[in-house]
């Protein structure tokens, strides 16, 4: 740790004495709201590094001011690269000093699923607005445990669900809130890629891995989207081809979901198998997208002719700007923390499906 380092530690031991005395909710509802809003990532991993940092020099509503990290030796690069301030930089020690930094409104945990809980309910009680990646986390019991922090320290709640701001995927959206071609009958949606990787958080159950919390939340959105319902039950298969890398979760699973309408969904999920598809069959027509959930904007067609393709460059910068705009704006998130626990409650049964021999599991 250089100087100017142990200097600004010695600051936030004194800095966090005094907010002893004052209550981070009050903070939070009585500072002003800044034009641009100030970004802390939590987690310098590839997600933060190679799309979220880069995506925030694109923002006009957000932008990034400060980073939690436990490897020192990254600091240097991104204080170099994105002009960081040694005040804005922080560990997960001294996590909890973000409180008196009025230079970060919002906190974005970017960590293992299994982490997710700690560091948003943590990060809710700095008075801060909470961004979480996807999966929001492991359970449904971590999922609201995260909502009610949030909510008792008056902070909004998003989930990184990068898709839902993507104008391809409203657009299909649109499609079953107009009824154009009558009611949803059945939906097939799968996302997968292979993943060579053999030591990494989504191979290891006790940091919140399986392709369930991963690719699976993908194939479930799709499925809720398309229909506009939330599914009442659940049968699933779960296996694995990999069992030497795979051997504490599932690699692929394979499950049908039913809605209260009618409307069925065959949905796949997978590290082993690429597919990136979404297909709803409806009563007078049909929808195609493929990819369903890639970066640089879905493209899609309708039975009817019509062609769904906007060109972006990556939705991460879309999806921040709206959910900053929400904060500047007092308006709701596009995807709030429910949207996030609606996923895991079914990841949670079919789950439970897949580990029963395929049995119905009720929603």
């Amino acid at each position: 740790m250089n100087t100017s380092r142990r200097s600004f530690v010695k600051k936030t031991i004194v800095a966090s004495s005094v907010a002893a005395f004052s209550p981070n909710v009050l903070l939070a509802a009585t500072r002003p709201v800044k034009e641009k809003l100030g970004v802390a990532l939590v987690g310098l991993g590839y997600y933060s590094t190679d799309l979220i940092a880069p995506g925030l020099l694109n923002t006009k509503h957000c932008e990034l001011k400060g980073i939690v990290t436990g490897s020192p030796s990254k600091i240097p690069t991104w204080q170099e690269k994105y002009g960081l301030a040694d005040k804005n930089i922080y560990s997960y020690d001294n996590y909890d000093d973000i409180a008196n930094n009025p230079d970060i409104d919002i906190i974005y945990v970017v960590l293992p699923p299994s982490m997710h809980r700690e560091y948003t309910v943590r990060g809710a009680e700095t008075g801060k607005y909470i961004w979480c990646e996807k999966p929001m986390a492991p359970s449904v019991a971590d999922c609201q445990a995260m909502i009610d922090a949030c909510n008792k320290n008056k902070v909004g709640l998003s989930i990184g669900y990068r898709c839902q701001h993507d104008p391809n995927i409203q657009a299909y959206q649109q499609v079953v809130k107009e009824q154009r071609f009558g009611k949803v009958k059945m939906v097939t949606s799968a996302a997968g890629y292979v993943d060579g990787r053999t030591d990494h958080w989504k191979q290891k159950k006790a940091m919140g891995g399986g392709v369930m919390g991963d690719m699976g939340v993908y194939a479930i959105q799709g499925a809720r989207m398309a229909t506009g319902e939330e599914p009442i039950s659940v049968r699933a298969h779960t296996y694995t081809t990999r069992p030497e890398i795979y051997h504490e979760v599932e690699e692929s699973a394979a499950y049908i979901l039913e809605f209260p309408s009618g409307a069925v969904a065959s949905c796949q999920s997978s590290f082993g198998i690429s597919m990136n598809h979404l297909q709803v069959n409806y009563e007078k027509g049909w929808l195609k997208m493929e990819p369903q959930s890639g970066y640089g904007g879905n493209k899609g067609s309708m039975s009817d002719g019509t062609k769904i393709y906007t060109p972006i460059d990556r939705q991460q910068p879309i999806q921040m700007d709206d959910d900053a705009l929400a904060i500047i704006n007092k308006t709701p998130y596009l995807a709030p923390g429910e949207e996030g626990l609606a996923d895991i409650r079914v990841v949670e049964a079919v789950l439970k499906s897949g580990k029963n021999g395929g049995c119905e599991v009720k929603l």
